[in-house]
């Protein structure tokens, strides 16, 4: 375990399902493992699995090679028990860094997804027509398509949201100079550039993982320096639902895995479409599914640091849209986190995701049953949480700040009580001296209660009059908080990193001396 790392917040987890449900989804899990199996389109992760004691049959007729595998409980028990309990994530800044460990119910809350649009908030004033004399400000929204630039400004955003845990590329990038061969490298160095707090994304194009690694190994200062502080994790759903291993996935999970730096097994079922609607169904299809995926990562090699990464959604049933809010969403993954909890496996899960696609009381109401519900569960990873709109097809930055109020207020909902026998002794003593008083108030001894941080502050952005302004007053915070210089890498950093990495695009060559 390492000294130094980000508090989080510890809770006693609610639990939806009883001991014997978990085992009987467990017992469910391995049946579909075993009968029907999974179609693997990867030769290797085939060969490897039957290599292991799997039935491996090649299917005859498909378009691509594929391979049905049938695991035996076994393989599959004895390789997830490989999977280490606990883990780290590294951060730039040591206070930054993450413990995971599957048995302590430590909450970190980051971003997610890799929206398409950026959506850009300003307020304008409009004069009632009713009233020449009176105005009101409205916020207006604007979509922009996702660039380098943007996502830098997210992480350097985030890297002063304070109960912002850390950072999953929220954004895609689209500038003209980027290509899938370049992606990777743009994304990770926006992101590291930006940002003190762990990093984390999927990759989109193989070939791009060493200059991934060592962009990291150079931030880090060395290999050995990176495996001790892991910099930089990557999420691989290497499952298309229902039950198929995708070919390019498995290989991205092989060469991951090999580089030694954390993985997400993460699978995402549409409960309706891709997966049973119903609870029992849909738990039990993406429990075996993520077994799967972790069962080839300690193939491939014992002991790989993985997250059982759970994002189960459902469909909607006008459209077959993704649906977040709604009460089966935090049933799925709340049902998730116990069984990742019954393996002994840090848990990557899903909260703050809402149909709404802007600001305001739907986004408001979506998004505080996931946050509250799914920190309760004890869940150590829970992504997706800050600014995310329209579903995951947008990214909105005064959104995120948003949601920074609403998650401190449910950490300070959630953390352990006060209530030990030195605690107990202090109220009655100070009881006993305020009743002793001739004024018999508290208010004197509140200073110390307030000094160690047990009392929450007011709403940041409430209203003082009869004028519902909470979207104007974050929009002023948000604009406070970009004014600070972003934390960007030091320039011998930056010189060495464009020095050996191919395809950065010019604009993001900033350091810290740009700040002064």
């Amino acid at each position: 375990m390492i000294d130094t790392f980000r508090a989080g917040v510890l809770v006693k987890p609610y639990e939806r399902l009883s001991p014997e449900q978990v085992k009987s989804l467990d017992q469910a899990s391995l049946q579909i493992l075993a009968e029907p199996g999974v179609w693997c389109y990867n030769q290797r992760a085939a060969q490897l699995f039957k290599d292991h004691g799997a039935q491996v049959q090649e299917e005859s007729g498909t378009t691509h090679r594929c391979w049905r595998i049938s695991f035996p409980a076994g393989l599959i028990k004895e390789a997830v028990a490989q999977a280490p309990s606990a883990l780290v994530l590294g951060a730039r800044k040591p206070e930054n860094r993450l413990w995971l460990d599957a048995e302590v119910p430590r909450v970190y809350f980051g971003t997610g997804s890799e929206a398409n649009i950026w959506i850009e908030t300003e307020v304008e004033e409009f004069v009632s027509v009713r009233d020449g004399q009176t105005t009101v400000r409205v916020p207006r929204y604007k979509e922009l398509r996702g660039t380098t630039e943007l996502l830098s400004r997210a992480a350097s955003l985030c890297d002063k949201l304070e109960h912002l845990d850390f950072f999953i590329r929220p954004l895609n990038i689209q500038d003209p100079g980027i290509t899938t061969s370049n992606h990777d490298v743009n994304k990770f160095f926006a992101s590291l550039n930006n940002i003190t707090k762990h990093v984390q994304a999927g990759l989109t194009d193989l070939s791009a993982l060493p200059d991934v690694v060592r962009l990291a190994e150079i931030v880090a200062g060395g290999q050995p320096a990176l495996l001790e502080n892991p910099l930089i994790s990557f999420i691989a759903c290497v499952f298309k639902s229902p039950l198929q291993i995708v070919d390019d996935t498995a290989e991205k999970v092989f060469a991951i895995v090999e580089s030694g730096l954390p993985l997400v097994i993460s699978s995402s079922p549409q409960g309706g479409s891709s997966a049973p609607i119903q609870e029992a169904g849909m738990v039990a299809q993406i429990n075996a599914e993520i077994l799967a995926g972790i069962t080839l990562t300690q193939l491939i090699k014992a002991g790989a640091p993985v997250l059982y990464g759970s994002v189960p959604v459902r469909a909607r049933l006008d459209d077959l849209h993704d649906l977040y809010g709604c009460p089966e969403f935090n049933q799925y993954n709340i049902d998730c986190v116990q069984l990742a909890r019954y393996y002994k496996l840090p848990c990557y899960s899903t909260a703050g995701v809402g149909d709404a696609k802007v600001p305001g009381l739907q986004a408001l109401f979506e998004k505080l049953f996931t946050h509250l519900y799914m920190a309760m569960t004890g869940a150590q990873y829970i992504h997706y949480a800050f600014g995310l709109l329209d579903r995951t097809n947008s990214f909105c930055p005064l959104q995120a700040v948003l949601d920074n109020e609403q998650i401190g207020k449910i950490k300070h909902c959630l953390r352990q009580p006060r209530l030990d026998s030195d605690d107990l002794e202090d109220a009655l003593q100070m009881v006993k001296k305020v009743m002793a008083s001739n004024h018999r108030l508290f208010t004197r001894h509140t200073r110390k209660a307030v000094h160690r941080g047990e009392i929450s502050t007011p709403y940041h952005f409430e209203a003082k009059q009869m004028e519902d302004k909470v979207i104007e007053k974050a929009l002023n915070f948000m604009t406070q908080l970009e004014s600070q210089a972003a934390p960007h890498l030091e320039q011998h950093q930056v010189e060495a990193i464009f020095a050996e990495i191919p395809g950065l695009l010019p604009n993001l060559k900033k350091f810290s001396g740009d700040n002064l």
